[in-house]
């Protein structure tokens, strides 16, 4: 996803895309340039504060960076839940705060959340412990990391996924302000089910079931979200803050909560 929204906004920018390998950032700045697209690459490690940080300074070296696409993620089948929630949780909130530092005028931070931060009542997600987000980001790590390995073992992956996306939505929300009184925005947007590698590799847990409460019948493809992606961080949405958008072929629409009681028994 990330990479096809680099395509798109590679047409009026230059992109500096970010991984913690340097394999694929050499794989994907080729494939940009191929396009045309003028871009370099640079490897962040977005667990670490300090590698974000000089992610930021990289790209400002090559003068203003106006937009952030942070799309950096890990799902259920790709390892524990620590390592879940530090890449999803804490890694959002060290892209969040090293942008938000330089943020200004008509700038955007456009996070990647899930489908799955929309699955369960809001009134059950334990925003008390997303509040130390703000205030002891290791606190926070502990506390969601206990919650999750309270569950039987197979499910705390899956647990620990949704927890990390609904955080990145509710804390999207939250920092609105601050991004506002620089005149800066941010949104998440929220994909279903799609055609990429980690999408694949889910179809082992069951994922690929919630299409049959889609209203399209078909995982959606990269570059379709890339398109919300890019626009979301283009200069287009001036008002557009502080929300979540979900681009899920109608899933959530058609799931119900009959449809959520099956997913999660499935599950």
């Amino acid at each position: 996803m990330g990479l096809a929204t680099a395509k798109i906004m590679g047409r009026h920018h230059r992109i500096v895309v970010a991984d913690v390998n340097q394999e694929r950032i050499d794989a994907a700045v080729a494939e940009l340039a191929a396009l045309g697209v003028d871009a370099s690459g640079v490897v962040c490690d977005i667990t670490d504060r300090t590698s974000v940080d000089r992610l930021i300074a990289s790209a400002q070296s090559d003068g203003h960076v106006r937009a952030v696409v942070h799309a950096a993620g890990v799902s259920p089948q790709m390892g524990s839940a620590e390592f879940i929630l530090r890449i999803n949780a804490v890694g959002t909130i060290n892209v969040t705060e090293a942008f938000l530092r330089v943020a200004g005028e008509g700038d955007v931070l456009v996070n990647v959340a899930s489908i799955a931060g929309h699955m369960s009542p809001a009134a059950l997600e334990p925003t008390r412990t997303y509040k130390l987000a703000f205030t002891d980001v290791t606190k926070f790590e502990h506390k969601l990391v206990r919650s999750a390995n309270r569950m039987p073992k197979r499910m705390r992956p899956g647990v620990a996924y949704s927890t990390s996306k609904a955080f990145v939505i509710w804390y999207t929300r939250k920092v609105a302000a601050a991004f506002g009184a620089k005149g800066a925005r941010v949104v998440s947007v929220s994909p279903g089910t799609f055609d990429t590698a980690m999408g694949r590799l889910e179809e082992r847990s069951g994922s690929a079931k919630m299409l049959d409460f889609a209203a399209l019948k078909r995982p959606g493809r990269p570059e379709e979200v890339a398109e919300v992606l890019a626009f979301c961080a283009s200069e287009q949405p001036g008002y557009l803050t502080g929300t979540d958008i979900l681009v899920d072929g109608g899933t959530k629409a058609g799931l119900g909560l009959k449809g959520m009681i099956a997913m999660a028994r499935g599950a």
